[in-house]
């Protein structure tokens, strides 16, 4: 099995995407630290997106993109547009993704319905550049309910942000739909001088769950050891 990866790295730390692995991603303190994680992220990846529990054969690594950038990677602060990610797409291509988008939507939700005090702090508060991080699963899941209008209005979409994650994720669908050309996948010079295209929005969506589902499950676990922590997503501690 060959991962084609997408490196985005500076002085203090490395963000590796699977590109034709939609939403999945790793982190280190340099590229081969990072890379060394990709086994065990599709594994999991794989088992939530198409029930597959283990690959058979250790992966290659195909680097097919890299950029240096002067945003914090360590706190995956990212803005860089995939050289595959400004082709047009097909219907079918395009079905698979927002399905995919939906689902992880829907996963995420029943992740934090699981978590027993929503509003107990599971992270340590900690401010980075964009802000303080959430600490809370309240704060993880609005969060990721808040960036619907945001990703959308990047490539020229009129979206609203709630009152879940999974219905503002699927009007912002059916708005973007109504454009009879938005399969051909334009880019757009969107907010801080950042590239956007439909094919981003769809894997940002998908990455953006998993960062913080991940943090979500590892943290409830550990703070509520004697709760069932919903894995929908599969990750492995």
């Amino acid at each position: 099995m060959i991962v084609k990866a997408v490196c985005e790295y500076n002085e203090k730390g490395c963000l590796v995407y699977a590109e034709n692995f939609p939403g999945a991603f790793v982190r280190g303190r340099n590229y081969e630290n990072a890379i060394a994680k990709f086994q065990k992220e599709i594994e999991s990846y794989l088992d939530w997106a198409n029930g597959e529990a283990k690959i058979d054969s250790p992966i290659e690594i195909e680097l097919v993109q890299k950029k240096e950038t002067e945003l914090n990677v360590s706190d995956a602060d990212s803005d860089i547009l995939f050289d595959s990610e400004r082709e047009p797409l097909t219907k079918e291509e395009y079905q698979k993704l927002k399905i995919l988008a939906l689902r992880s939507a829907m996963d995420l939700e029943r992740m934090y319905d699981s978590v027993p005090d929503k509003k107990m702090r599971i992270v340590p508060e900690r401010e980075t550049f964009y802000g303080k991080i959430p600490s809370t699963a309240k704060e993880m899941y609005n969060h990721c309910m808040n960036i619907t209008e945001y990703y959308f209005g990047e490539i020229g979409i009129s979206a609203e942000n709630g009152p879940d994650i999974l219905s503002c994720r699927q009007k912002g669908f059916e708005e973007l739909e109504k454009h009879e050309d938005f399969l051909l996948n334009r880019v757009f010079d969107g907010s801080y001088g950042e590239e956007w295209s439909l094919r981003k929005v769809l894997r940002r969506f998908i990455w953006h769950d998993r960062i913080h589902a991940r943090a979500m499950y590892r943290r409830a676990f550990e703070a509520f050891w004697d709760a069932e922590i919903d894995n929908v997503f599969r990750f492995k501690r």
